[in-house]
């Protein structure tokens, strides 16, 4: 995945929680998006593949205009950004514009 900076803290956590989505069993691939994003829709497709290859992965995509408080508070400057979260909900792994399936499998790597 692309522009690799690590994220943590109780703050994004708490944000993921506001969300009220089920967090995937072993990491969950949080993908904002926007409407008119192309990019956006291929990876949209990309991790849902991921999503249905790896047990225990869960892929959310959230309308980044629909939650710009979140947007805000996770500093998301454009689409698609992707957030990896382990199983507790804390983000691992955070990457802008399109990825690459294996650059995916590899990000999770971190999660699991």
């Amino acid at each position: 995945m692309r522009d690799r900076d690590q994220v943590a803290g109780s703050g994004a956590k708490a944000a993921w929680a506001e969300l009220e989505a089920e967090l995937g069993e072993r990491a969950t691939l949080v993908q904002f998006s926007s409407a008119f994003c192309a990019p956006c829709r291929a990876t949209r497709r990309v991790l849902g593949e991921v999503a249905r290859l790896v047990p225990g992965v869960t892929h959310v995509e959230i309308d980044a205009e629909a939650r710009l408080d979140l947007v805000r508070r996770l500093e998301i400057v454009r689409t698609p950004t992707v957030l990896v979260l382990d199983a507790e909900g804390r983000i691992v792994r955070r990457a802008t514009g399109q990825p690459r399936k294996a650059d995916v499998i590899a990000a999770l790597g971190e999660a699991l």
